[in-house]
């Protein structure tokens, strides 16, 4: 089972202004814990979104919209992907996340669990996403 944390991002993330050393420090510990487990796959945090755009869909068309994005909350900052064995495993990770805005400051991470090929009905298109699996598994 594979999940995402998802750090929120907030004014000072968006601006651009990089954690303090304490903050990079505890993360650095985290995330060496998840990788002498095993467990973790991908982490990285995001530049801020004036750096970014979005492609929005509408009736058929495609039309880029250039960052920054107005509501702070609802964008990503940076996110850490798990491989558990349970979602109990993930929860038990997740809870000893640092705080990503340091320890005094209220905010929070979103966790989700990410979808496997097999939890899809079979279809050409799943058969074209196994291959497509399989080609990345003999890169590496």
């Amino acid at each position: 089972m594979r999940y995402m944390i998802i750090v929120k991002a907030s004014a000072e993330s968006e601006r651009g202004d990089m954690p303090d050393d304490q903050l990079v420090g505890a993360m650095a510990d985290y995330h060496e814990q998840l990788a002498k487990a095993g467990v973790l796959l991908d982490a990285s945090g995001l530049q801020p979104t004036s750096r970014g755009w979005r492609i929005q869909y509408r009736q058929g068309e495609r039309r880029v919209v250039d960052g920054p994005f107005a509501e702070t909350k609802e964008l990503v900052a940076g996110y850490t992907i798990i491989q558990v064995r349970s979602r109990q495993e993930a929860l038990e990770w997740t809870r000893r996340f640092p705080s990503p805005q340091g320890e005094a400051a209220d905010c929070e991470i979103e966790v989700r669990q990410l979808y496997e090929l097999e939890d899809f009905p079979p279809s050409d298109g799943l058969e074209k996403f196994r291959a497509l699996d399989k080609g990345t598994e003999t890169a590496q």
